[in-house]
């Protein structure tokens, strides 16, 4: 090779070296204008925590607050943080019981409140500073101007027919329909839906749109005590009721026929002869729900405003069946079996014979329906026992507040 030629490989190799220079210098200035700024010092590290703070707490009643509903829950939570020790003690230092939720963020009471009474509640939280904040409460519980109890129909543990509507008696007038309203509770399954409706300022029912469907069970639960139920009155206690709907037991009696053809789910079990009201006490058309029942009992008609001077009686009875609270029975009238399937004669009851008479006394439950058709008489009172289904749904979903 001649020495042009080792000049130009002289020649390239400086080329190449020079460039590595240039790529090097460059690499270092894009290092030295990094995070690191102009001066050349390594990267800043930088945090994505937030910041620490303190808890922040939530008593739910105001400090010296007075006249508090204690059948309403006494809730204390934490923000930015969790409760880490809360006591609600009455004035002798008794605690009351309470729960903590799972994440620490709030405590409810789990026992009830007095009325009348003086409580302190003490409330410890920790926020993510680690530092502990505590804040205090003192009330005083509600003086009532009185108390009202509440009854229900049916009884806890009863089976009742598909008639049956769930009753509700106070024994104090209620002000404030819409809160009573909400403090009963009615779970049912199957689940239905149904509706209240006031038939006075002390009684409210509640019902489906249609019988009940057998084998529902139901839940009734009253949350009135410590709540206000208007003018000054307060639930005296809650109430728990559940029940069950048993077999469709329906009695279609018929004026014209004389007849009372009873079904069971649906299908016939008996057809019996029956004498109703005669002319002059007809017995009311509509649909009756069974309330009770007598082995023996004295029927009177001053009970329900018939003198014997204008007709009455008093008369002792057998396998009395309670249709209605204006003195509608099923029962055995011995002294009519001649009548009974061929005319009406009584004085609105539906008169049968001993023997039809026990039969129904014996199957009978609160709650089975009677049907009254072509009797000639004034149409049942929503009002007079269960006559509940007299009222339509269009009419009932109203509530009659």
């Amino acid at each position: 090779m001649d020495g042009t030629g080792m000049n130009m490989l002289g020649n390239r190799g400086a080329l190449r070296i020079a460039a590595l220079g240039i790529v090097a210098t460059l690499v270092t200035a894009c290092s030295s204008g990094g995070a690191g700024g102009s001066d050349g010092a390594g990267p800043v590290e930088t945090s994505s925590a937030p910041p620490a703070k303190p808890v922040s707490l939530s008593l739910g009643v105001t400090d010296q607050a007075v006249d508090v509903a204690p059948g309403l829950p006494v809730v204390a939570t934490a923000a930015d943080g969790k409760l880490t020790e809360v006591s609600l003690t009455n004035a002798e230092g008794k605690a009351v019981s309470g729960q903590l939720s799972p994440d620490g963020l709030q405590w409810t009471n789990t026992e009830s409140l007095g009325y009348e009474k003086r409580y302190t509640l003490s409330v410890t939280g920790q926020g993510s500073d680690g530092k502990p904040v505590t804040k205090t409460s003192t009330f005083t519980t509600v003086k009532p101007r009185t108390l009202t109890f509440l009854s229900i129909n049916p009884l806890d543990g009863t089976t009742v027919g598909v008639g049956q509507p769930l009753g509700f008696y106070f024994d104090e007038p209620i002000a404030d329909k819409a809160a009573v309203e909400s403090m009963i509770s009615i779970t049912t399954e199957p689940k239905v839906e149904g509706a209240f409706y006031w038939f006075n300022e002390k009684e409210v029912h509640w019902r489906p749109q249609n019988f009940w469907t057998p084998g529902t069970k139901v839940t009734i639960d009253a949350r009135i005590y410590g709540k206000h139920v208007g003018n000054g009155i307060y639930g005296q206690e809650d109430r728990h009721v559940t029940t069950t709907i048993g077999d469709a037991v329906i009695h279609e009696a018929d004026g014209q026929t004389h007849q009372v053809v009873t079904k069971v789910n649906g299908q016939v079990v008996r057809t019996m002869p029956t004498s109703m009201g005669d002319a002059q006490n007809p017995t009311p058309v509509g649909t009756y729900v069974l309330t009770e029942k007598h082995s023996n009992m004295v029927m009177d008609s001053r009970t329900y405003g018939l003198s014997l001077e204008a007709g009455g009686y008093v008369t002792p009875v057998d396998w009395a069946v309670r249709m209605s609270n204006s003195g509608i029975f099923f029962h055995s009238a011995p002294w009519s079996v001649g009548d009974q399937g061929h005319r009406n004669v009584s004085h609105g009851c539906l008169n049968l014979s001993p023997e039809n008479a026990k039969w129904v006394f014996d199957n009978a439950k609160q709650g089975d329906v009677v049907v009254v058709t072509n009797s000639g008489g004034p149409r049942l009172e929503a009002w007079d026992g269960f006559g509940d289904w007299q009222v339509p749904w269009d009419q009932w979903v109203k509530g009659n507040r």
